[in-house]
C-alpha cells in the first residue's frame, strides 16, 4: 500500500553543481551501493520509487505533544493557563493521534512489502492502533505519577516532584518507555523502538519498549542503564547508573541467525535494588527486596532479601564452577 507524500522537487540548482568536487561519479558509485544492497536483500526497488518508512524527527514531535497531554501544566506551552488544559490536550492529542496513525500506517505497509502480505486494511489497522494507543494514556498517566514520586522520595537531592518531572533524565526516559511499550504490545515494534531510542539519545538510558517495568520505577542518575528486550521488572524497583540488565547467551539457529523472542534478561522482583555499574545477566531471578551492590556480576538466581557484594557473587560463582 502506498502512502501519499507531497512531491518537492530536489533537482540541483546552478550553484549546487559539482563545483570540483566529481559528484557524479560519487553519485553513481552509491547508486551502485545502494544497487548491491537491495539485490543482496531481494529489494531490487522501493515500491512505487517512493520513501515509506517512519520519520523519526516526526515521532520526536508526536512524542513533545504527548508529553505536552500528560503533563499541561508542566511540559505543555509556557502560555498554558489552568482554565485551558482540557481544550488544550483535546487539541493536542488530536493532532498527536493523527500523525501517529499516519507513523504506524507506515509502519504497516513497510511489513506489508516485507512479507508480501495484503494491503487493504492496513489504514483500518492503523487507526486502530492509535485509537487503543489514546484510550491507554489515562493509565499511563498514573503509572508516571507513581515514577514521578519514587523519583522524588528516592532522591535526597530532590527539591520537588517539579523539579523531576523537568530534569530528571530517568523520568524523562521511563515517560518514553510507557508509551513505547504500549505501542510494542499493539503492534508497531518499529514506531515503539523509535521512541526509545529517540530517549536513549536524549539521557543514555537505553530501554528496549518489550520490557515489562512495574510501577513506582526510579532510575537515578541514569547514564550507562541498559535494560533488555525481555527483561521484567516489579514494583517500587531502584537502579543506578551504568547498570545493565542484559543477556548471558544468544542461541542461533542451525544457519547461524540469533533466534528472536527467547526469554533471555532478568527478572527483577519487587523493592530490588541495583546499584551503579552492576551487570545482570540472563533468564534469572532477583528475588524480592534484594540488593545488588555495584559493579557485581550476577549470572545466577539470588533469593528474596539477598544482599550480594563482589565478594559473595565471585564466591558464588566459583561454587558453581566446582558443582558443575
Amino acid at each position: 500500500m502506498s502512502v501519499s507524500t507531497d512531491k518537492q522537487d530536489i533537482r540541483p540548482s546552478p550553484c549546487q553543481e559539482d563545483a570540483g568536487w566529481e559528484l557524479q561519479g560519487i553519485v553513481a558509485s552509491l547508486r551502485d551501493a545502494r544497487r548491491d544492497w537491495r539485490s543482496r536483500s531481494g529489494r531490487l526497488r522501493e515500491v512505487g520509487g517512493a520513501r515509506e518508512f517512519p520519520s523519526v524527527e516526526e515521532i520526536r514531535g508526536i512524542v513533545n505533544m504527548l508529553c505536552g497531554a500528560l503533563f499541561p501544566m508542566r511540559l505543555g506551552p509556557l502560555d498554558l493557563h489552568e482554565d485551558n488544559e482540557d481544550a488544550y490536550v483535546q487539541l493536542t492529542l488530536a493532532n498527536a493521534m493523527r500523525q501517529l496513525e499516519r507513523q504506524v500506517l507506515l509502519e504497516l505497509s513497510y511489513l506489508a512489502r516485507q512479507r508480501h502480505a495484503p494491503c487493504e486494511e492496513l489504514a483500518h489497522q492503523a487507526h486502530h492502533v492509535a485509537r487503543k494507543f489514546a484510550a491507554s494514556l489515562p493509565e499511563v498517566r498514573r503509572m508516571i505519577d507513581t515514577d514521578v514520586i519514587a523519583a522524588y522520595q528516592g532522591d535526597p537531592a530532590a527539591r520537588s516532584v517539579d523539579e523531576v518531572l523537568l530534569s530528571y533524565p530517568g523520568v524523562k526516559a521511563i515517560i518514553h518507555h510507557r508509551l513505547a511499550h504500549v505501542l510494542y504490545s499493539l503492534d508497531a515494534p518499529l514506531v515503539a523502538r523509535i521512541i526509545a531510542e529517540i530517549a536513549h539519545a536524549d539521557t543514555g538510558i537505553d530501554i528496549h519498549p518489550g520490557a515489562r517495568i512495574g510501577g513506582s520505577f526510579f532510575i537515578d542518575h541514569g547514564t550507562g542503564v541498559v535494560i533488555g528486550e525481555t527483561t521484567i521488572i516489579g514494583e517500587r524497583v531502584r537502579l543506578y547508573q551504568a547498570v545493565t540488565l542484559g543477556a548471558k547467551r544468544f542461541p542461533a539457529t542451525p544457519d547461524g541467525a540469533l533466534k528472536k523472542g527467547l526469554p533471555r534478561h532478568p527478572i527483577l522482583e519487587d523493592d530490588v535494588v541495583v546499584y551503579a555499574g552492576a551487570t545482570v545477566l540472563g533468564r534469572i531471578t532477583v528475588g524480592r527486596a534484594s540488593v545488588i551492590g555495584g559493579n557485581v556480576w550476577l549470572t545466577h538466581s539470588v533469593p528474596p532479601g539477598s544482599n550480594i557484594t563482589q565478594a559473595t557473587a565471585i564466591n558464588a560463582e566459583s561454587d558453581g564452577a566446582r558443582r558443575e
